[in-house]
């Protein structure tokens, strides 16, 4: 909602790599900011992996889907159009993470990696989902299936759909949980509060991009920070 981008991507686009004009992307990380009353944010270059890294000081654009921070000058952001961000916290309120767990992410380890940075046990860390795509219309084929496959806890998390035909040949199709998903990974690491789920991105126009939903689409942020 909000910001100066042009259709498809308006309004509050915070991506770069979508092809929007760039100064309207400056302009909505400059009003982000401005809100947040923090003046740097660290972003990464995500590649749908599980590394997770800290903040740079001079704020350099790193190849990673996590930030772990006890740093109350930067604030950490993750963006996405339908992967799930999820954010950390200690309990004590001095460490802090957010990753970018889409399928891959979640099935090589994000949210372990990023618990495994806290110097806190896995039970004094607080976690909440953010806004991903639902259950109802996150369709998966065989190699989001085979990828989770000998992850026991994780096969309540797929729905199998009716058989269909794809381009004249047979295909298998799952509807895919990632909210489920990450609450039974982050439970097997020693994380017992997690909070949030229940949005959808694809569902919800009026709130969310969806690059499901829409093929072009903006990226939201997800933004933690410590405070002074």
């Amino acid at each position: 909602m909000g910001g100066v981008s042009k259709a498809p991507y308006d309004g509050f686009n915070l991506a770069f790599h979508v092809e929007d004009d760039e100064r309207a992307v400056q302009s909505n990380r400059a009003a982000l900011a401005e809100h947040l009353q923090c003046s740097e944010i660290q972003w990464l270059n995500q590649v749908h992996g599980c590394e997770v890294v800290e903040p740079d000081s001079g704020l350099a654009l790193m190849s990673a889907d996590g930030l772990y921070s006890t740093r109350t000058d930067i604030a950490c952001a993750v963006l996405t159009a339908d992967c799930l961000p999820v954010f950390f916290c200690s309990r004590s309120g001095d460490e802090i993470a957010v990753a970018h767990a889409g399928w891959r992410g979640l099935s090589d380890g994000i949210l372990e990696r990023s618990v495994e940075k806290f110097n806190c046990p896995p039970d004094q860390v607080l976690c909440w989902l953010g806004p991903a795509i639902g259950p109802q219309h996150f369709e998966v084929g065989e190699e989001v299936w085979q990828a989770f496959q000998g992850q026991s806890l994780n096969e309540q998390c797929f729905v199998k759909r009716d058989a269909c035909e794809r381009l004249g040949e047979h295909d298998e199709r799952w509807y895919a949980d990632l909210y489920e998903l990450a609450r039974l990974r982050l439970m097997a690491c020693g994380v017992r509060q997690v909070f949030g789920g229940g949005f959808c991105t694809f569902a919800d126009q009026q709130r969310f991009y969806s690059y499901r939903r829409d093929g072009v689409a903006g990226r939201m942020a997800s933004v933690i920070l410590l405070r002074a």
